[in-house]
C-alpha cells in the first residue's frame, strides 16, 4: 500500500478508507490477508488522482463509467499541472500509449524548453519508474518503450543546436563499461554543446582502456562520465582507471548511493545536477 501511495499520491489512510466506503478500490489479498494491487487497479487509481486533486468528487468517480473516467481525465490533461503530468506519463508506461507520452513531452518542452522538462519531469517520472521496478509493475518492455520515445527528444533537440567554433574547448562523454542509461549522458551532450563546447559522444558501455588513445587523439579539457547501476564498492576502482588513462579533468556524476567524497581527487569533480554542469563548463570554457 505504501508503494502505490507513493506512485498515485493518494496516502494509505485515503485509500483504506476509499476501499471501505466505495466500489472502485477493491485490492486482492494474499491467502495471509495482504492487500495487493493488480495493474488494472493500479492504473485507475492513477486516473482516479488525477480527478481527485482537480475538485472532483469521489462519491462522483465511484459512479462512473471507465469510458467516462478516462474522457473527464483527458479534459483535465489539456491544462495539466505538473503532478498531474507526471501521473499521466505514469499511464502512458503502463499502457504503452506513444502518442500520449509525446504529445506530453512535446506540450512540456514547448512550454518549458528541454532542461527544464528533464529536471522537473523526466528526472521524476525515472524515478517513479525505479518505484514500479520495486513492485513488480513494469516490464522491461516498457521501460525501454519509453526510455527510447525520451532519448528520440532529446538527440533531435540536440541535432537542432548550432555547430561550435572549431577553437572551442573540447569535452568527452562516455559511460563506462556496464552502464547503459544514456538519458543522463544526452543531456550533458545537449547542454555542453549548447553552450559552445566542441562535444565528442562515446555512448554507452566503453573500455575504460580505449580512454588513453582518445585522449591523444582528442586532447579534451574535460571528461565526463556517469555511474548509475555500478556496485559502489567498484566505483573507485573504475574511477582510478579512469584517471590512470587520461591527463584530462574528469567529471562524474550519477546516482548519489555510488559516490562518495573519499573516491574523488584533486583532478575529478563531483556534479551533483544539469544546473550545476551548467556552471561548471560556464566557468572552465
Amino acid at each position: 500500500m505504501s508503494q502505490v501511495a507513493t506512485l498515485t499520491g493518494i496516502n494509505a489512510h485515503t485509500l483504506r478508507k476509499w476501499e471501505s466506503r466505495y466500489t472502485f478500490v477493491q485490492p486482492k489479498r494474499t491467502d495471509t490477508n495482504i492487500r495487493y494491487y493488480t495493474d488494472e487497479l493500479l492504473r485507475k487509481l492513477l486516473n482516479v488522482s488525477i480527478l481527485h486533486r482537480n475538485g472532483f468528487k469521489i462519491s462522483k468517480i465511484d459512479k462512473m463509467s471507465n469510458d467516462e473516467l478516462h474522457a473527464n481525465v483527458t479534459e483535465v490533461l489539456l491544462k495539466p499541472i505538473d503532478g498531474d503530468v507526471l501521473t499521466a506519463l505514469m499511464l502512458c508506461l503502463l499502457e504503452m500509449n506513444e502518442r500520449e507520452f509525446v504529445k506530453i513531452l512535446d506540450a512540456h518542452i514547448l512550454n518549458k524548453g528541454l532542461l527544464q522538462t528533464v529536471s522537473d519531469l523526466i528526472y521524476p517520472f525515472l524515478n517513479q519508474i525505479g518505484v514500479l521496478w520495486g513492485i513488480d509493475k513494469v516490464m522491461p518492455a516498457q521501460e525501454h518503450f519509453v526510455s527510447n520515445l525520451i532519448r528520440q527528444k532529446v538527440v533531435s533537440a540536440i541535432d537542432n543546436l548550432s555547430l561550435p567554433e572549431e577553437s572551442a574547448s573540447k569535452i568527452v562523454l562516455f559511460l563506462p563499461e556496464n552502464e547503459h542509461h544514456e538519458i543522463g549522458l544526452l543531456l550533458a551532450q545537449y547542454i555542453a554543446k549548447d553552450l559552445g563546447w566542441n562535444v565528442y559522444y562515446l555512448g554507452q558501455h566503453v573500455p575504460l582502456e580505449n580512454l588513453k588513445s582518445v585522449q591523444e587523439i582528442v586532447q579534451p579539457k574535460l571528461m565526463l562520465t556517469m555511474f548509475i547501476t555500478t556496485i559502489p564498492d567498484k566505483v573507485k576502482d573504475k574511477i582510478e582507471e579512469i584517471l590512470s588513462n587520461t591527463s584530462a579533468h574528469l567529471l562524474v556524476a550519477g546516482n548519489p548511493i555510488n559516490l562518495k567524497e573519499k573516491y574523488f581527487e584533486e583532478r575529478t569533480t563531483y556534479v551533483s545536477s544539469p544546473l550545476e554542469l551548467i556552471t561548471i563548463l560556464q566557468e572552465k570554457k
